[in-house]
C-alpha cells in the first residue's frame, strides 16, 4: 500500500512529466555504465580463469564499493517526504521507514553491478569452479553491494546532520587505501599474501555469508532507528538554538537595496542547512581535486585538466543557480509587492555568485604554482562561469516554480524540477570544455582560452541588459509561477 501511494504521489505531482526527462537521462547513463561493466567483468574473468584465481574479484571489491558509495550520493537519497504524510495516520511509522529501506535493498541500482559480476562469475565457472561455488560467489557479491547501500544510508543521514561525520567514511575507506601508499613493497606483499590466504580459505564458506548477513541486519536496524529519530526531530523542528552575535554586514549597506539582498544571500549560505551543506561540500570537492591534480600527478589528459578546472568554477552555479528562485518561493509574495524587487534580487544573486568564485580561484592557484594549470586557463574558465554559464543558468529563473525547503534535509524535496535544469547543468559542465578541445584541434590552447575570455567578458559586461530581459519574461509568467510556488510549499 505504501509503495502504491508513493507511485501515485509521484504521478500526481505537478512536475511529474518534467521529471521524466531526468529519469531518461539517468537510464542512458546507466546503460553506458552497464556496457563498460560488462567489458571490465569479462576482462577480469579471463584473467582470473587463466591464473586459476577465482577469488580475484574480492581483491578489488573494496575499491568497487568505494566507487559505489560515491555514486550513490548523486543517485540515491534519504527518506525525504516518504514518512511525513503518515505521521498523523494509524499506519505504523516504522512501517513507512521499513518500506523505504526495503525498497533500497530491491532498488534496480543495486542490480546494475550484476552486469559486472555475471560475466566474471560465468567465465570463472567455465574455468573450473563448481556451479554451487559460482552461484555462492554471485550471491555474496550482491550481498556486499546491498550492505554497502545500507552503510551509505547511515553515512548520508549522519553527514546531513553534521559535516564532521565525513570523518567516518574517510577513516573507514582510508584504511583500505592508505596501506598502498604507506607500506613498503615487502610489507605490502606480506599483507597481500595474508589477505589472499584468508580469502581462499573463507570466501567460499558459509562464514562469509553469515558475516555479511549479520552486518546487514545490524545496519538495517540502526538505519531503521536513526531515520525515524531524525525524521521526527526535523518534522517537529526540535532544534536547540543558542543565542549568538548576529553579523550585520554593514559594509554592504553602501550598495542600497542590492546590498540588503547581498546580506540575504550571505546569511542564507551561513544559516540554511541545505544551502550551507552544498557550499561546504563544494569547497571540499574543489580542494580535494585541486590537491590531487597538483601533487598526485593524476588527470593528465587535456579533457580531464580542462574539465576539473571548469568544474571548480561551475560547481556553485550548477548546484545552486540551477534552482534559482526556488528558495525564494517560500516568500515570493513579498517580493512581488514592489516594482523591480525581483530584478534587484537577481542582480544581487549574480554579484554574490561572482564573488564566491574568488574562493575556487585562490584554490586553483595551487595547481598553477605546481605547473599543472596556466593563469590563462583559469581566467578563461572564470570568465566563462561569470559570463555565458551564469547567463544560461539565470534563464531558469523564468521557468522554475517549485519551492525549495530551506532547512529540511531528511524530508525535503531535492530532485530536479524540470528538464531544463538537467540540460542546463550538463551543458554548463561540458560545453565549454568541448569548445576548447575543438578550437585546440584547429589552432592551439592559447587561442582557445582567449576565445573563452572574450566571450565571457562580453556576457559579463552586458549583465544589466540580459538580466532585465530575464525579469521581463518572469513578469509575463508571474501568475503561473506563483501558482507553482504556492502548490509546492
Amino acid at each position: 500500500m505504501l509503495r502504491k501511494n508513493t507511485k501515485l504521489s509521484e504521478k500526481r505531482n505537478v512536475m511529474f512529466e518534467a521529471n521524466q526527462y531526468g529519469k531518461l537521462i539517468g537510464y542512458i547513463v546507466i546503460a553506458i555504465l552497464a556496457i563498460e561493466f560488462i567489458a571490465l567483468g569479462t576482462f577480469l574473468g579471463w584473467t582470473a580463469a587463466k591464473g586459476d584465481v577465482a577469488e580475484m574479484i574480492f581483491y578489488i571489491m573494496p575499491f568497487l564499493l568505494i566507487f559505489d558509495f560515491g555514486t550513490r550520493f548523486a543517485t540515491q537519497q534519504t527518506p525525504m517526504m516518504l514518512v511525513k504524510p503518515y505521521l498523523l495516520t494509524p499506519i505504523s511509522k516504522y512501517s513507512a521507514i521499513e518500506c523505504f529501506l526495503v525498497s533500497q535493498v530491491l532498488d534496480m541500482g543495486n542490480f546494475v553491478w550484476m552486469t559486472f559480476f555475471l560475466p566474471y562469475v560465468f567465465i570463472v565457472w567455465c574455468g573450473g569452479i563448481s556451479g554451487w561455488a559460482a552461484l555462492g560467489m554471485l550471491c555474496l557479491l550482491h550481498l556486499m553491494v546491498v550492505v554497502n547501500s545500507q552503510w551509505y544510508l547511515l553515512v548520508r543521514t549522519l553527514v546531513n546532520q553534521s559535516i564532521w561525520w565525513w570523518a567516518l567514511p574517510i577513516v573507514f575507506y582510508g584504511s583500505f587505501v592508505l596501506p598502498i601508499f604507506v607500506l613498503s613493497d615487502s610489507q605490502l606483499d606480506k599483507v597481500t599474501d595474508f589477505i589472499g590466504n584468508l580469502l581462499s580459505e573463507y570466501i567460499f564458506s558459509w562464514w562469509a555469508f553469515l558475516f555479511y548477513a549479520i552486518l546487514f541486519a545490524i545496519l538495517f536496524t540502526v538505519n531503521r532507528y536513526q531515520q525515524m529519530h531524525l525524521v521526527y526531530g526535523e518534522i517537529s523542528k526540535n532544534e536547540k538554538t543558542n543565542l549568538k552575535h548576529v553579523t550585520e554586514f554593514k559594509a554592504l549597506e553602501r550598495f542600497g537595496q542590492i546590498g540588503e539582498y547581498l546580506k540575504l544571500e550571505v546569511k542564507s549560505t551561513m544559516r540554511n542547512k541545505a544551502i550551507r551543506t552544498r557550499f561546504i561540500q563544494g569547497m571540499c570537492f574543489i580542494t580535494f581535486f585541486s590537491l590531487m591534480i597538483a601533487f598526485a600527478g593524476i588527470y593528465r589528459s587535456s579533457f580531464e585538466r580542462n574539465f576539473f578546472c571548469l568544474y571548480a568554477f561551475v560547481f556553485f552555479g550548477a548546484a545552486n543557480l540551477v534552482k534559482v528562485m526556488c528558495p525564494e518561493g517560500n516568500y515570493i509574495d513579498l517580493l512581488m509587492t514592489q516594482k523591480e524587487n525581483i530584478l534587484t534580487l537577481l542582480r544581487a544573486k549574480y554579484y554574490y555568485y561572482c564573488a564566491i568564485l574568488l574562493l575556487p580561484l585562490l584554490i586553483q592557484l595551487i595547481p598553477v604554482i605546481m605547473g599543472q594549470f596556466s593563469i590563462l586557463m583559469i581566467l578563461a574558465y572564470l570568465f566563462t562561469a561569470t559570463g555565458p554559464i551564469y547567463f544560461m543558468l539565470f534563464q531558469l529563473a523564468v521557468y522554475n516554480k517549485q519551492t525549495l525547503p530551506l532547512n529540511d534535509k531528511i524530508t525535503g524535496k531535492n530532485q530536479l524540477e524540470n528538464k531544463w535544469q538537467a540540460i542546463a547543468s550538463m551543458t554548463a559542465m561540458f560545453l565549454p570544455v568541448v569548445l576548447v578541445l575543438l578550437i585546440q584541434a584547429v589552432f592551439d590552447s592559447t587561442t582557445a582560452y582567449w576565445v573563452l575570455i572574450i566571450i565571457g567578458l562580453v556576457f559579463t559586461l552586458t549583465e544589466s541588459y540580459w538580466m532585465r530581459s530575464i525579469y521581463r519574461r518572469m513578469m509575463v509568467r508571474r501568475y503561473q509561477n506563483l501558482e507553482g510556488f504556492h502548490s509546492t510549499r
